[in-house]
């Protein structure tokens, strides 16, 4: 009975934690860190057992509440789903460890509330690797983001302003997403995204569907902010508060990537054997140019958050053009990036929370000497910039192979050069914040004999996860036949 309702459990810890939280929360601080820990903790153990349990007797629908589909809700757990469960539930638990502290230094007496709105976005984000119906996923984005946007809000300066446009971006590309979804039900009479993939090709290669469909992916490109739909988040991401941040910036992307992926698997790939399949090349050209794009502008920022955001940017470019080349190679490298992307966008993350906590800013003149003071953060760092940088045998070089095999393959030479100079971008930008980091600067040598600085690292609770998650990307890297072979094979459609 546990088992076969393991996946519930791991979806409603950090929900009934949340409310704990903030009941509890506010009687002693105590009770923030046991309950997010421990029920972040319990998720992220019950989500492995779930993806063994997956690769072993494979694939299972689950009804909520016994109402069977079209007319209740449908999970799917299969092997892409279950790896998204354990991916979702693993950083959060990291992030947390790092962002307890962050946030007793940030948000003094407002722990409570952060961890609230912080478990309920992850419980949301747990729904969304999960859900089958369209609508049910509909009601689960706008449970993450209007949680994203109460945490982003609770930064300094701007960052009130910062949530607001994310707000007004956020609805809008709701909107699309629910007019699209409208559409389809008008069309077939159902929700679940099966039913809705049987039905499509009986209505041919019509306008309406086609609209439907422009729609859900001009929708879920503004959620995931894929270039020119990007503008809210350099300022959301940069200015939200430290422990939201590593935790916003790996997964809230990528699950929406891979949102499109499901989308484009179970809903658009049946139909499109009717038509209009002359929309992939405008896609793929649209990543390869945004990809290009971003990268170019994270050479222009002097701060190393919103350098790391562009980032963000262009590698959603990488992903939404490998699965629209639609081929296996590409489609598999998308889907690993979405694992390794979120890996290391949480290590370079969890590296610039520990530097805020003990430097108190970011920008590239307030790097200096980093090496020498925080030897440990910095070599995480560099693993991170490494991987991000595509260098063997961190995780980011494999998937990055698979996506110029990908390109190569479905002739596609514009995406197969925007990966490559984006990567030399990527190792001119990180290895310019290794050379300031590496040398002190004058103010920073003053007084410390030689240029000597002291060696002072972030506390060991968000030194921790950093050196783990830095591990895991070569752990990753080496272990990606596995997860190619064993986990995403298994879950691209035969017909690519």
């Amino acid at each position: 009975m546990i088992s076969q309702n393991l996946h519930m459990f791991v979806l409603a810890a950090p929900l009934l934690s949340g409310i704990l939280v903030n009941l509890l929360g506010r009687l002693s601080r105590r009770w923030i860190s046991v309950l997010t820990l421990g029920s972040l903790g319990f998720s992220t153990v019950g989500a492995f057992f779930v993806l063994l349990r997956v690769l072993a007797k494979g694939s299972f629908h689950y009804t909520v509440g016994n109402w069977t589909p079209p007319y209740g809700i449908e999970l799917l757990v299969d092997p892409l789903s279950a790896l998204m469960l354990l991916l979702v539930s693993g950083v959060a638990f990291l992030a947390s460890l790092s962002a307890l502290k962050s946030v007793d230094q940030e948000l003094p007496g407002k722990q409570h509330v952060f961890f609230t709105m912080y478990l309920i976005l992850v419980a949301g984000l747990l729904g969304l690797v999960l859900t089958a119906d369209a609508f049910n996923l509909y009601v689960l984005l706008e449970i993450t983001s209007i949680n994203t946007y109460g945490l982003i809000a609770m930064g300094k300066g701007r960052a009130p302003l910062a949530s607001f446009n994310y707000i007004i971006m956020g609805s809008i590309g709701a909107c699309f997403y629910l007019l699209g979804v409208g559409y389809l039900y008008i069309l077939t009479g159902t929700l679940n995204m099966a039913d809705i993939a049987s039905r499509l090709p009986a209505q041919g290669g019509t306008a309406a569907v086609a609209t439907a469909f422009a729609f859900i992916l001009v929708g879920l490109c503004v959620k995931m902010a894929f270039f020119p739909l990007h503008g809210w988040l350099p300022n959301a991401y940069s200015l939200a508060p430290s422990g939201a941040g590593v935790m916003i910036a790996p997964l809230m992307t990528k699950v929406t990537v891979y949102l499109m992926a499901r989308v484009f698997f179970v809903m658009y790939a049946p139909w499109q054997s009717t038509g209009h399949q002359g929309v992939h090349p405008l896609v793929v050209w649209a990543a390869s140019a945004a990809i290009i794009a971003a990268s170019a502008l994270a050479l222009s920022q002097k701060n190393l958050r919103r350098m790391l955001t562009y980032i963000i940017v262009a590698e959603v470019g990488y992903m939404v053009g490998g699965i629209w080349l639609a081929n296996a190679q590409a489609i598999t490298g998308a889907l690993l990036h979405i694992v390794n992307d979120s890996l290391m966008t949480l290590c370079l993350f969890l590296a610039a929370s520990a530097i805020v906590y003990r430097r108190g800013s970011l920008d590239f003149n307030h790097l200096g000497g980093l090496y020498r003071s925080m030897p440990l953060t910095m070599a995480a760092f560099t693993v991170g910039a490494f991987s991000m940088i595509g260098v063997p045998p961190t995780a980011g070089f494999f998937s990055k192979w698979y996506l110029i095999l990908g390109g190569i393959e479905g002739g596609h030479w514009e995406f197969v050069v925007a990966l490559l100079v984006s990567s030399l971008v990527n190792a001119v930008l990180f290895f310019r914040i290794i050379e300031f980091g590496y040398f002190p600067t004058g103010e920073q040598a003053h007084g410390h004999g030689h240029g000597e600085l002291a060696v002072q690292e972030a506390p060991l609770q968000m030194v921790q996860p950093l050196i783990l998650v830095a591990v895991a990307l070569i752990a990753v890297g080496l272990g990606s036949g596995w997860i190619v072979n064993d986990i995403i094979r298994l879950v691209v459609p035969g017909n690519f």
